[in-house]
């Protein structure tokens, strides 16, 4: 017999019962019934009901060891009477009677229980992060990720992409987040940078000849967590693909991600190929945010010339100066209480908004404090543009429109939430697209890329030397599943003299870019075929397949949101010889109270 199992704990059924077996694994809970000790061994398959009678010598054995230990229970397979089975078990119809136990490894106090569904600290989840993920959800979550990515790798593979693998040391990019810097030893006073993207190398692929690229690449970014986002490394399915044009790289992508979601969304409705398109304008408008969840019904309306020159003067005075006003529908809003709206309004205040104006349509026509002030024919032109019937209700946004937008999108969330709209239980995806090629910095005012520096630019050369930089569009994509982005991606210059020009416009010289992306303009020179790809994040993908609310449910081992690795202790303090072999001087930063004062103006 081997020596630590001839079955796993998932493995036992009926059809074993009489058999002798081993099993390995820990020590899940214990439950003494008095003449019986219940101990449950665990492992990553599964979970099996071992007992020992009290007249056993091991029953004093069992008694002593700690939940967690790991141990070796050798016994025959007996049934379960029938008022005892456990049917939510894949063994829950027999149990081992236990007949020899070893300790293997024995358990010392756990900081953290792994039975049952208790409630512990971040800290202490990511400093014991073995024994976190020996919990059955996060355990599920991890094994569901390798399953996603198995299952990637061959629809990526029966596509005919190849799997290829780019460098980690490379050279720092501008790809809009910080670059990790690792120092050079051998060149004083130079770094690589971790990557941020694969972006240059895979499209060094396309120009050596490499037709459809893949792979599950590593993706190093200095920057803030957030929910969706997580801080220092995460993965993403990178591909590339030549001699195609923005609609190819949608036909090649969007059934791999379907096939996915499908496959692993628990019977979850999805978005059928081809998925919508919706424009980044059109977004930003109806939804607004490039970002739309397509399970929330409503759609925002702009009626801004419904207010101008209108007898409500506050709205009529911002349109005047240019501002928008945005409607946001309320289906059956008019059934709700006043605390309804008054509880929106407080909380656009709290949001830091004057207020949130409705109107409410009845028989008869709208009432409300705007509809007081407002002319019937305006009334009826905005009950119109938005699409409503008496018992709906219409809320407004007034101000300047990069403002105005982005609180719309806030409040159309709310009121999905509010009225309970949310079409739940599917994936709901759509392309954005049409971004814009640049966009100007508000504290700098200077012109930057709003996307991905290697995009093409719709019209190409003429484009860039004739038209405003903010009204070129860039054959720019992200692919949006349920209000999150899963991808961004572009059709890429591939002609140096554009890639000049683009460049130029955002600030850069042709010494810059011959500087920074010497290796990929100079291979655009020797023939570059015309390529674009994207790049679907998979631990967001993961993340909405586990029903995750965070992105460190889906890894096995995250950092936490200051960039620290609690259970490996990094980043650390580094030796001063090592330093020295580096060429680094360490400069600690002033003390924050006098920081503070030096940069008080004089």
């Amino acid at each position: 017999m081997h020596p630590y199992r001839t079955h796993t704990c998932g493995q036992l059924d009926l059809s074993h019962v009489g058999a002798t077996v081993r099993l390995s694994g820990w020590v899940h809970r214990k439950r003494d019934h008095g003449n019986l000790l219940f101990v449950d061994l665990r492992d990553h398959y599964g979970l099996t009901q071992g007992v020992i009678d009290i007249s056993s010598p091991l029953f004093a054995i069992a008694e002593k060891v700690r939940p967690e230990s790991v141990v070796t229970a050798t016994g025959k397979v007996v049934a379960r009477s029938a008022d005892t089975v456990n049917p939510n078990l894949p063994t829950g119809a027999v149990e081992l009677a236990i007949d020899d136990l070893v300790v293997e490894s024995p358990a010392d106090v756990l900081p953290m229980q792994v039975a049952g569904e208790g409630d512990f600290s971040e800290d202490i989840r990511l400093r014991h992060r073995y024994l976190d993920l020996r919990r059955e959800q996060l355990h599920a979550n991890i094994v569901l990720r390798s399953r996603v990515i198995s299952s990637i790798r061959r629809r990526m593979t029966d596509q005919g992409f190849l799997e290829v693998q780019t460098p980690i040391l490379t050279a720092s990019s501008p790809e809009g987040a910080r670059d990790y810097l690792v120092p050079s030893r051998r060149h004083p006073g130079q770094f690589y940078a971790l990557p941020q993207a694969p972006q240059q190398f895979k499209q060094l692929l396309m120009v050596s000849g490499f037709d459809r690229y893949f792979q599950i690449a590593p993706c190093f970014r200095d920057e803030d967590a957030r929910a969706e986002r997580s801080p220092g490394e995460f993965y993403q399915l990178d591909f590339e693909m030549a001699y195609v044009t923005q609609d190819d790289v949608f036909a090649a992508i969007e059934p791999v991600l379907a096939g996915i979601f499908n496959e692993f969304g628990r019977g979850r409705a999805v978005t059928p190929p081809p998925f919508p398109r919706i424009a980044f304008a059109d977004s930003m408008l109806k939804y607004g945010n490039d970002k739309p969840d397509l399970r929330n019904p409503l759609v925002i309306a702009d009626v801004s010339e419904a207010f101008r020159g209108s007898g409500f003067g506050l709205f009529a005075r911002q349109v005047e100066a240019g501002g928008v006003v945005r409607a946001i529908p309320a289906p059956g809003g008019a059934a709700q209480p006043r605390s309804f709206f008054d509880k929106l309004n407080d909380w656009a205040k709290a949001e830091g908004q004057g207020g949130l104006g409705y109107i409410v349509f009845e028989e008869g026509g709208g009432k409300g404090p705007i509809a007081r002030n407002l002319e019937p024919e305006r009334i009826a032109a905005v009950r119109q543009a938005v699409g409503l019937k008496d018992g709906d209700a219409v809320f407004f946004v007034c101000g300047a429109k990069d403002k105005a937008a982005p609180f719309a999108g806030f409040v159309r969330t709310r009121l999905c939430a509010e009225l309970g709209l949310l079409k739940d239980g599917q994936f709901a995806f759509c392309w954005i697209v049409d971004f814009p090629m640049y966009e100007r910095n508000p504290d700098t005012k200077q012109i930057e890329f709003s996307h991905n520096p290697f995009s093409m630019p719709q019209g190409g050369l003429e484009a860039l030397e004739s038209m405003d930089p903010l009204d070129i569009k860039a054959f720019q994509y992200d692919i949006v599943c349920n209000g999150v982005e899963l991808s961004s991606g572009a059709i890429r210059n591939h002609r140096p003299e554009i890639m000049y020009k683009a460049f130029e416009i955002a600030g850069y010289t042709k010494q810059d870019v011959e500087t920074r992306f010497g290796g990929l303009l100079n291979a655009f020179r020797y023939g570059a075929p015309p390529h674009g790809g994207s790049a679907p994040g998979i631990d967001r993908m993961v993340m909405q397949l586990a029903d995750a609310q965070n992105l460190r449910e889906v890894i096995a081992f995250p950092m936490n949101q200051q960039a620290q690795d609690l259970l490996m202790g990094a980043p650390a303090t580094v030796d001063q010889s090592r330093l020295r072999e580096l060429h680094i001087r360490v400069v600690a930063p002033p003390p924050k109270a006098k920081a503070d004062e030096a940069e008080k103006p004089a």
